[in-house]
């Protein structure tokens, strides 16, 4: 996955649409992310001990990672893949060529 935990988002798609965030968990294997802020859904809890009162909690839900864009230096970019002089990969922004340090 291109998208890593840490990272400013920009929302491309969907009801979030121009919303901006911050990626709190990746799911590699479904090719969605979690984006702070982003995407609510309400979820009907019965009593427990970590809520006793239970009701009606909202957090985030998945979004397909094709639906969101990396910000870097606060301008949406893509993503590509590049090696440095000592072998490492890293990410690489298309729109100015710099490294994506994180």
């Amino acid at each position: 996955m291109r998208i890593k935990k840490g990272d400013q988002v920009k929302i491309i798609a969907g009801n979030d649409k121009g919303k901006k965030g911050k990626v709190l968990k990746v799911f590699p294997k479904n090719n969605r992310v979690i984006v702070e802020g982003i995407n609510f859904i309400k979820r009907h809890t019965r009593p427990s001990q970590n809520n006793p009162q239970g009701g009606i909690v909202e957090k985030e839900a998945p979004i397909h990672a094709s639906n969101v864009q990396l910000l870097h230096n606060g301008e949406p970019t893509r993503i590509g893949h590049d090696y440095l002089e000592d072998g490492t990969k890293v990410r690489i922004a298309k729109k100015t060529g710099e490294v994506i340090d994180s």
